[in-house]
């Protein structure tokens, strides 16, 4: 369907630094924010949250958050 992983299992495809920013993100933090505490841009940010959302099969950060959760990625 339009917006499902590549294939199923797709979170197990995260890299490190993409869970981190999605623990982020879970925790309310804006992209500037999460850009300051990792040392990176918030526009590098904003790319790490597009391979997220295309990974997970979702496109808002709520979303993403939600399946995080429901499938142990965080906690």
């Amino acid at each position: 369907p339009p917006g499902a992983p590549s294939h199923p299992g797709g979170y197990r495809e995260l890299s490190g630094r993409e869970v981190e920013v999605l623990r982020l993100v879970a925790e309310g933090q804006s992209n500037k924010a999460i850009g300051v505490s990792m040392g990176l841009s918030a526009l590098t940010v904003k790319s790490h949250l597009a391979r997220i959302a295309r990974k997970l099969g979702t496109g808002d950060r709520a979303g993403m958050v939600a399946v995080a959760l429901r499938t142990g990625i965080i906690h």
